[in-house]
């Protein structure tokens, strides 16, 4: 099984802040699955827990500030955009999170550096652990910094990435009924992975993913192409 990587300092370097507990770091980076194979340390889950809700304050703020004038419903689609599991994926992978994650050889063996959720995951809890080293104002600048590009996006077209909510709107302004989802897991509890079927009128599309959640997003986002172009 591969170590993670020891060297903090381009992580750091690229997040924008050097932690002065480097303890609580490595806690964010413990996954699950190298708990419950090594029995050493707690893993990162309770941070995660923590650093959810300090990136939704964060990001809840600075959509507010950026547009006034923006309802409520808009901020709500944008805020649930930016705080999601492929954009704080995407995230991860900029900084270059995965190398330095423990993982435990399942979850090595499968790719597991590089699954959007354990990414996703990981990069909440080090924000969790952001708040706890540096405080608030702190954690909060530096989320939003790295956020900001993805923000400004998710603000201007908000719920532009979410194809569930979007294929659901589409049918109803063309008078189909509501779609409808079919799914199918495969592969061990270490490895599974997931694929959706919509149906919605005359049109059927596929997608696949590491959640539900994200085959079903997969699968929304080829109905509506097929919709669009019927």
């Amino acid at each position: 099984m591969a170590e993670p990587a020891k060297d903090y300092e381009p992580f750091f370097e690229a997040l924008g802040h050097h932690f002065t507990n480097i303890d609580l770091f490595e806690l964010a980076l413990h996954h699950r699955s190298w708990t419950a194979e090594t029995g050493r340390s707690t893993s990162n889950e309770r941070l995660e827990f923590l650093g959810d809700a300090v990136l939704g304050l964060a990001m809840t703020e600075a959509l507010y500030e950026n547009e006034p004038l923006q309802h409520e419903g808009a901020l709500a689609k944008a805020r649930a955009e930016v705080v999601s599991t492929d954009i704080l994926a995407d995230l991860a992978r900029s900084l270059h999170l995965g190398r330095l994650l423990h993982l435990g050889k399942g979850e090595e063996l499968s790719g597991g550096r590089d699954k959007d959720s354990i990414l996703a995951d990981a990069m909440e809890a080090v924000f969790g652990a952001l708040y706890l080293d540096a405080g608030w104002v702190r954690a909060r600048s530096t989320i939003q910094r790295v956020l900001g590009p993805a923000a400004t996006v998710a603000q201007d077209a908000p719920g532009s990435r979410d194809f569930k909510t979007r294929l659901q709107e589409l049918a109803a302004a063309r008078g189909l009924a509501a779609p409808n989802y079919l799914m199918r897991s495969s592969g061990p509890d270490h490895e599974r992975t997931y694929s959706a079927v919509v149906s919605v009128g005359d049109v059927e599309a596929t997608g696949d993913g590491q959640s539900k959640k994200a085959a079903q997003q997969a699968a929304a986002k080829g109905a509506i192409r097929a919709l669009e172009k019927s």
